[in-house]
C-alpha cells in the first residue's frame, strides 16, 4: 500500500518519527527495547498505516511483533493526540528483513572479491 500522495508521504514520515520517539521514551515493554522503525506506508485516506520494523536479532522479531501488537492501542492513541489528525490511523506491523538481506549480499560480494583475488 505505497502512498504516492504528498500529504500521505508527509504523514507517514511524521508517524515514523513519532513512533520512534514513543518506542524510545514512552513504551516500557522490554520486548520493544531494540525495535527500530524502518518505514511507514500510509493509505491515501490516512486511516491505515503499515509500520515496518527491524530488530538486531532475527530470532527476536516474533517477540517484538507480539509486543508491538500489544502496544498498538497505546501507540495509536498517542499518535492521534500528538499529530492532530482527524482519524488516528489503524496500525499494522511488519518485520523488515532488508537489513539481513543487505548483510547477506555484502557477505556474497566480499566472498566474490576474496575468490577473485586468489
Amino acid at each position: 500500500m505505497p502512498a504516492s500522495y504528498p500529504r500521505a508521504l508527509r504523514v507517514a514520515d511524521l508517524i515514523r518519527r513519532e513512533l520512534s520517539h514513543l518506542l524510545l521514551r514512552e513504551v516500557k515493554d522490554p520486548r520493544l527495547q531494540a525495535v527500530v522503525v524502518t518505514g511507514v506506508a500510509v493509505s491515501p485516506d490516512l486511516r491505515h498505516a503499515t509500520v515496518r520494523f527491524s530488530c538486531p536479532a532475527p530470532e527476536a522479531r516474533a517477540v517484538a511483533g507480539e509486543g508491538l501488537a500489544s502496544a498498538a492501542g497505546f501507540l495509536r492513541h498517542s499518535l492521534g493526540r500528538t499529530l492532530h489528525l482527524r482519524y488516528a490511523p489503524e496500525l499494522t506491523f511488519e518485520a523488515d528483513d532488508s537489513v539481513d538481506k543487505s548483510l547477506h549480499i555484502e557477505a556474497l560480494i566480499k566472498r566474490l572479491h576474496e575468490d577473485s583475488g586468489e
